[in-house]
């Protein structure tokens, strides 16, 4: 039975249980609740979260308190996990603070604070209006992003999909030359339009 890893938080198993359901094969490792071993997964999901402690981020912090409740231990485990994935080749399916450590761990760097992005209107509902790169796989008019952090640097070996249609953050990467490696700003577990996106993802790992 192939083994998902990811992190994820005891209020957010709600939104993700859906979709594994649709996939009883597959045997998922919560590193929230029991310790897992990267060495022993076939493919990571990164999910949402608070920032990225300081000692991880490649970039200088002229104002600690823009980083909201970091997690060291998560931080350890899932850029430990990162690592092992690139390695191996494994399928990546990265999801809002997720998508920000996967362009840390590449070597990108983070925008620390912004505006405009974490409406509160914007965290279950599809409004945020997105542009796209022609050669976007997924590919969604508007989508429920709602972040206090973005991408600065894009890390190398990364190629942007998707941007904010108002200010071009960038709201979904993929890695070059992946199975699957797709990394978005958004969160589609907790929306009913994603569906193709977790099949793409997990649908690989079988």
């Amino acid at each position: 039975m192939p083994n998902l890893a990811s992190w994820i938080r005891e209020r957010d198993e709600q939104w993700f249980a859906p979709f594994f359901a649709s996939h009883p094969a597959l045997k998922i490792q919560n590193a929230a609740r029991s310790p897992v071993a990267p060495e022993e997964m076939d493919a990571l999901l990164l999910t949402g979260g608070a920032d990225i402690a300081e000692k991880f981020l490649r970039q200088s912090v002229p104002d600690p308190s823009l980083l909201e409740g970091p997690d060291i231990a998560r931080d350890e485990w899932e850029f430990a996990a990162v690592e092992v994935a690139l390695e191996c080749g494994l399928p990546i399916f990265a999801i809002c603070k997720g998508m920000q450590l996967l362009n840390v761990a590449l070597g990108g760097t983070l925008r620390l604070d912004i505006a405009g992005h974490n409406l509160p209107e914007q965290k279950s509902r599809d409004i945020q209006p997105l542009r796209h790169d022609r050669s976007a796989r997924h590919r969604f008019e508007k989508v429920n992003s709602a972040h206090h952090q973005a991408i600065g640097q894009l890390a190398a070996g990364c190629v942007a999909e998707a941007w904010c249609a108002s200010d071009d953050i960038i709201e979904q990467f993929r890695l070059r030359d992946r199975r699957f490696g797709v990394a978005v700003q958004y969160h589609p577990e907790r929306g009913s339009i994603y569906g193709q996106l977790f099949d793409d993802f997990l649908g690989c790992i079988l």
